[in-house]
């Protein structure tokens, strides 16, 4: 059930983030669910290769990398998703750090019941 909720979460944070970012575009809730689903799936697999293969770079740059390889994975599932389009890297930029925080929201909203 849980996991369920986590979906919906996801695709509401998505679907927020993509109506307050310029410059992003979701066709729909449904879309933003999959969205979700696919940003979460890029960053456990490629993602995940990807930090393994720049963690030097990743540590001398105090995260960053990590943060650019969330903002490529987002620009990854904009190329391969029909219904969610994010117009160039400043507009992943702003939507990664808005997805961000209104994620840290709804964990900090989720924790408190």
């Amino acid at each position: 059930m849980s996991l369920i909720i986590e979906i919906l979460l996801m695709g509401l944070a998505v679907a927020i983030a993509a109506f307050i970012v310029p410059g992003t575009q979701v066709d729909g809730f449904f879309s933003a669910i999959i969205a979700g689903l696919l940003i979460g799936l890029a960053n456990a697999t490629v993602g995940f290769i990807l930090r393994i293969l720049t963690f030097p770079l990743n540590i001398l740059t105090l995260g960053l990398m990590s943060f650019i390889i969330s903002v490529l994975m987002i620009l990854l599932v904009s190329n391969i998703m029909s219904g969610f389009h994010v117009s160039g890297f400043l507009s992943a930029v702003i939507f990664a750090v808005v997805l961000a925080i209104i994620k840290m929201i709804f964990g900090g909203l989720s924790s408190r019941s």
